[in-house]
């Protein structure tokens, strides 16, 4: 019989070192929540100082999700050519780098250029610790799995957003970039000393020495050695994106990109207004903050309970469900503003369009193969971060014409509809 790592995954127990590759990729998420949230809760500090509209500010925000699709389409897909660890590990040092250096940026463009590099990494390290997570876990709770993987970013987007609230008023935005990046350095030999390269990336790549890894991995989950390799697929001349768009991937990639787009649309729009939006609303610097927090914390609950509910029922409905329901939250956002309640309505906010959104990183990880797999959940989250791109940067723009809170989340509830229906109603025959 022919060994395959699925096998001994799905009819095992988790052992300990998969529990630690789940925690160090959770980590590594929580470090790109601090990352890309980071220029959010300092926006509102950043504009008072440069003296700089709405408009401006957009463009930052685009800037580092232009960086992030990039790194998801075309840097991430080689991970199934040197692995996901390798890959991992040079994300955690882009990252780092190019967000301590964003302390020193003097001018809209420096910061444009250090926000777009952070982002290369950013993308990347999103779609590999999806894809390492999908391999190490059983296909009973691998939704929940990846979920719990990808709430990761909502936790780190919640401490940076405390840390914030306290450093920005004593000491500067410049600090909180400082901080950030010597954070996201330091990981860098945890991925090195405690994470583990994917059993299926050598089974199915075949680098050099991939018998005596893949013989170290078992040996430290439990299991017995093997004695040689599988027989290797047909070398690939490049890296596979053509597949996604072939026979039976065909009609579920284009679905999962235009849910992926809408749902990237309306969760950029508000993860990067939301402190400024609270701000302008009369809200103090620190409960401004607060706000983009209160949002991230819902986040959390949201993602960790659609992992849990899309295990028992399937991704489709669920995503969807949440998707459609966050949506009607978003078209009466309006009817809050002003209110006791609006701190509770950004966390179920969070909670929404956070669980829809990271389960389509579940679905993507499920629908595709390990020998695509990171390229088919990269060009995912590349197609979706174009609508990562546009949301912010449309956002920009309306609030610079002066329409209100609510209209502003009013016209963002129809993309958020749009990726509930679609996601729904995907095609896909891997994915329940």
């Amino acid at each position: 019989m022919t060994f395959t790592s699925k096998n001994l995954i799905d009819n095992n127990p988790l052992s300990g070192l998969q529990y630690a590759t789940i925690l160090i990729c959770f980590l590594m998420n929580m470090l790109d929540g601090m990352d890309v949230l980071v220029i959010s809760y300092t926006a509102p500090a950043i504009a008072k100082a440069w003296s700089v509209g709405p408009q401006t500010l957009g463009a930052v925000f685009s800037a580092g999700l232009a960086g992030m699709t990039l790194g998801t389409l075309f840097i991430a897909p080689y991970a199934d050519k040197i692995g996901r660890k390798n890959m991992i590990i040079f994300s955690g040092v882009l990252m780092g780098a190019c967000i301590y250096l964003t302390s020193s940026a003097t001018t809209i463009n420096s910061l444009l250029i250090y926000r777009f590099l952070s982002g290369l990494g950013i993308g990347c390290m999103l779609a590999s610790t999806a894809a390492l997570t999908a391999e190490f876990t059983p296909n009973k709770t691998r939704d929940f799995w990846v979920s719990f993987v990808i709430s990761g970013y909502p936790i780190g987007a919640v401490i940076s957003g405390l840390v914030a609230a306290k450093v920005i008023p004593a000491e500067g935005w410049e600090q909180m970039f400082r901080y950030a990046g010597i954070v996201s350095l330091v990981s860098v030999p945890l991925i090195i000393i405690f994470l583990s390269e994917s059993i299926d990336f050598y089974i199915k790549a075949q680098p050099k020495n991939s018998l005596q890894k893949i013989n170290q991995i078992l040996n430290k989950m439990g299991f017995d050695a093997i004695s040689e390799l599988p027989e290797k697929a047909p070398k690939q001349a490049a890296i596979p994106v053509d597949k996604l768009l072939k026979g039976k991937y065909l009609k579920p990639s284009i679905e999962l990109w235009i849910a992926l787009f809408m749902a990237f649309a309306a969760l950029y729009f508000m993860t990067s207004w939301i402190p400024k939006l609270a701000s302008d609303a009369g809200l103090s610097l620190k409960l401004a903050i607060y706000a983009g927090t209160v949002f991230n914390i819902g986040a959390f609950f949201g993602i960790v309970t659609q992992g849990y509910f899309s295990s028992k029922y399937g991704l489709k409905k669920t995503i969807g469900i949440i998707l459609i329901l966050t949506a009607v939250l978003m078209a009466s956002f309006g009817l809050f503003v002003g209110s006791d309640f609006i701190l509770l309505v950004f966390a179920f906010l969070g909670f929404g369009i956070q669980g829809g959104f990271v389960g389509l990183y579940a679905f993507a990880a499920r629908m595709y193969p390990t020998e695509f797999k990171t390229t088919g959940i990269g060009w995912s989250m590349g197609a979706g971060r174009i609508g990562g791109i546009v949301g912010p940067a449309l956002g920009g723009m309306l609030i610079g014409m002066g329409l209100t809170i609510g209209t502003n989340f009013l016209i963002f509830a129809l993309p958020a509809l749009i990726a509930g229906i679609m996601t729904w109603r995907n095609s896909s025959e891997d994915v329940k």
